[in-house]
């Protein structure tokens, strides 16, 4: 297969990434279907995406006409089978569960055509944990998109040992095609390369805090102020959500059994809460 031959995507995972992925593959000419199997959470993507679209035609980032012509692009579908039966590449956003993952992957084989792409959007898990749970290993890979999606420029394509040359040479291109800077890891390690820096990173301002050496203000302001970091990391976690860190944490412990790789005490402690950020509306800081 090349490049040219995708003319249709499905997005699986209608939450912020999955929803903001659609809207960017909308937004370079593809036809996409976004799919969740909870109807209310394509209700909420849809009328996420509308206002995000509206805030960027009022700031003059885009015309009404690119909104309206990538809207009509877009469908939202709540039954699998309809989403892939015609895909040609379908990009996996859905949560950081490597069983739920699985069975995911081993529909979504059963059910899309033999030349589609099977791309995860997750971090965490490399996706030689999944192709084994497809009949099409070859055309199983990562491509990473970070948080939120429609903004930022950087997306990891990763090509596991099973992974074709083809398959990550497609999913690298398409990155360039949605408008995005790719960068390609022919080997696969959890984490990639950004979240295993910020990783360093965010271990360390939580060390910082739980040690009452400085608050969650102060470590951020240091951050921002001294590195120039456009957002502290626990604003970061907060807007990613403390769900996610805490899920891609328990996953790396389950993966190594290092004790070190477990959610801090603190994260832990607001994920037991339901204070999962900015989301709820209380982590580490409060939103109104």
């Amino acid at each position: 297969m090349e490049i040219d031959q995708i003319k249709q995507i499905a997005v699986i995972g209608s939450g912020a990434m999955g929803s903001q992925i659609a809207m960017l593959c909308a937004l370079a000419g593809y036809h996409v279907t976004l799919q969740d199997i909870n109807e209310e959470s394509l209700v909420k993507a849809k009328q996420s995406l509308e206002g995000n679209m509206k805030r960027r035609v009022e700031k003059g980032r885009l015309s009404q006409d690119q909104v309206e012509s990538a809207f009509d692009r877009i469908l939202f579908e709540s039954l699998l089978e309809e989403a892939v039966k015609n895909a040609d590449f379908v990009i996996e956003a859905i949560v950081e569960k490597l069983e739920a993952k699985r069975a995911l992957y081993a529909e979504v084989d059963r059910l899309a055509p033999a030349h589609t792409i099977i791309a995860s959007n997750s971090s965490t898990i490399v996706s030689s944990k999944i192709a084994d749970a497809t009949s099409r290993p070859d055309k199983i890979c990562n491509m990473h998109f970070f948080n939120p999606a429609l903004v930022m420029e950087l997306v990891e394509v990763v090509q596991g040992p099973h992974t074709s040359e083809e398959t990550a040479q497609i999913t690298f291109e398409l990155a360039k095609r949605i408008n995005k800077v790719p960068i390609l890891l022919k080997k696969e390690i959890s984490g990639f390369v950004a979240n295993r820096i910020l990783g360093k990173l965010m271990d360390e301002a939580i060390y910082l805090l739980e040690n009452g050496i400085a608050t969650v203000e102060e470590i951020d302001l240091a951050c921002t102020k001294a590195l120039n970091h456009p957002i502290g990391p626990f604003a970061l976690i907060d807007l990613t959500g403390i769900d996610v860190n805490y899920h891609v944490r328990m996953q790396r412990y389950l993966e190594s059994g290092d004790e070190k790789m477990k959610p801090s005490k603190i994260v832990t402690e607001l994920f037991e809460k339901g204070d999962l950020g900015r989301k709820t509306g209380k982590g580490f800081y409060t939103y109104s």
